[in-house]
C-alpha cells in the first residue's frame, strides 16, 4: 500500500475552492459539484492525499445535492468527528491521512445497502477512472468498481 500524506505541495497546488472545502472545512454549493452526476465506473481519492475514499459502486443518487456514497472504500482513511458548528450536531468525514475536510455522514441512506450516507463536496475529492487505476497505482481497488450503483 502507498503511503499518503498532506504535504505542502499538494496543498498549494488546490483551487481556491478545494482549499476552501479541504483545509478550511468548508462546504460546497448545493448541485455545483463536478462529481455529482459521474456514473464512471472508478474510485474516488483525497484531493490533497491521494488516499483511496470511495468506489464508484458504492456513489448513488440521494437526491441531497452532493456526491453520495453508502460506505468508504478504505474504512481506515475516513476519520469520523462529532461537528457541533452552526447548532447542529453531525458527524465529520475527513481523510486519515491528508486530514482533509470530506463532509459529513448521515443515517438516513438506501437501508438495503446499510442506511448510511457519506454527503461528500466533488471539490474533496479526485475521480480516477477505471481505465487509469492501474497506472496510477490504485489496481488493487479494481475489484470494488466493476458494479455501478
Amino acid at each position: 500500500m502507498a503511503a499518503y500524506s498532506k504535504t505542502p505541495e499538494a496543498v498549494s497546488a488546490l483551487t481556491p475552492e478545494q482549499y476552501r472545502v479541504t483545509q478550511q472545512s468548508g462546504t460546497e454549493l448545493r448541485g455545483s459539484g463536478a462529481l455529482l452526476h459521474n456514473k464512471e465506473p472508478g474510485i474516488y481519492v483525497d484531493v490533497v492525499s491521494g488516499e483511496p475514499l470511495f468506489a464508484s459502486a458504492a456513489k448513488y443518487e440521494s437526491g441531497c445535492g452532493w456526491p453520495s456514497f453508502t460506505k468508504p472504500i478504505e474504512p481506515e482513511n475516513v476519520t469520523e468527528l462529532t461537528d457541533t458548528s452552526h447548532g447542529m450536531v453531525r458527524i465529520e468525514v475527513r481523510s486519515a491521512h491528508g486530514d482533509s475536510h470530506l463532509g459529513h455522514l448521515f443515517e438516513d441512506g438506501p437501508r438495503d445497502r446499510g442506511g448510511l450516507r457519506y454527503c461528500i463536496n466533488s471539490a474533496a475529492l479526485r475521480f480516477v477512472h477505471r481505465d487509469d487505476m492501474e497506472a496510477q497505482g490504485y489496481g488493487a481497488y479494481l475489484p470494488q468498481v466493476e458494479t455501478v450503483g
